[in-house]
């Protein structure tokens, strides 16, 4: 078994939905709800990183172990870059980013990234995706599609609808073509520590500005991503009011 931890990135602002971090679900705030399905997973430490006091405070009361963070960081990432830096962690440990806003999250899907990363130890990240089933999510610029080699490392991640078939689709969009295989990407990633130390010195380059996915920054400077393909969708997570209202519907009647 793979020894790793988890971090849980909880920045205050949100554009959409303000203050959802600690907004109330079944009686807990929402970033704690996510924290307990990281406690669930096999990490032997879950850490939450924030840029806010109540936040922090919120994560204490609760039990969790939590680290105040600079508010400036431009993404997630970078944040646990500050985590790993402050805390002194070893190159080689394995960190494991679950979203605070993913009260959902299966404990599992947290055990196999982190695992997956451990049994390749040319990469510097593992991530995950599942197969599209439809042409709506096929074509959706929303859904963040990758392809990979026949070893299962990343190639390219995109939101336009990749791989294209030429001949299906000249013929037909309005559904996918049979046999044909497409992955859309899940959020949740495993980093080697010696990766997060360097990612807020790596520049953006073009594929990332242009597609504004942060995974294409270590594409481009020549790190592997493994991608562990999953069967299905993991629960959605909460971006939204319409989103936190059908995630308390869940919890609450469940």
């Amino acid at each position: 078994m793979s020894h790793f931890i988890t971090v849980i990135p909880a920045r205050a602002a949100s554009t959409r939905l303000p203050g959802k971090m600690l907004a109330d679900i079944a009686g807990k705030p929402l970033v704690i709800h996510a924290a307990e399905r990281a406690r669930a997973s096999e990490a032997s430490r879950v850490i939450i990183a924030t840029d806010d006091r109540q936040i922090e405070n919120c994560a204490r009361q609760h039990g969790f172990e939590t680290l105040l963070t600079r508010e400036n960081h431009p993404s997630g990432t970078d944040r646990l870059a500050e985590v790993a830096s402050t805390l002194g962690f070893d190159d080689t440990q394995i960190i494991v980013n679950v979203q605070g806003d993913e009260p959902l999250i299966d404990p599992e899907l947290i055990n196999q990234t982190a695992h997956a990363l451990a049994a390749h130890p040319d990469a510097s990240i593992a991530t995950c995706a599942y197969p599209i089933s439809s042409s709506e999510q096929f074509f959706n610029p929303n859904v963040v599609k990758v392809v990979c080699d026949t070893q299962g490392f990343a190639i390219y991640f995109s939101r336009a609808p990749i791989p294209w078939a030429r001949d299906a689709f000249n013929r037909d969009r309005s559904q996918l073509p049979a046999s044909f295989s497409a992955l859309h990407h899940i959020g949740m990633y495993a980093y080697r520590s010696f990766f997060l130390k360097q990612f807020p010195l790596l520049p953006q380059g073009m594929l990332e500005t242009t597609e504004a996915l942060e995974q294409l920054r270590a594409l481009e400077h020549g790190h592997k991503i493994y991608v562990l393909q999953t069967r299905q969708a993991p629960l959605a997570g909460v971006d939204t009011p319409e989103d936190l209202e059908r995630v308390r519907n869940f919890l609450e009647n469940r």
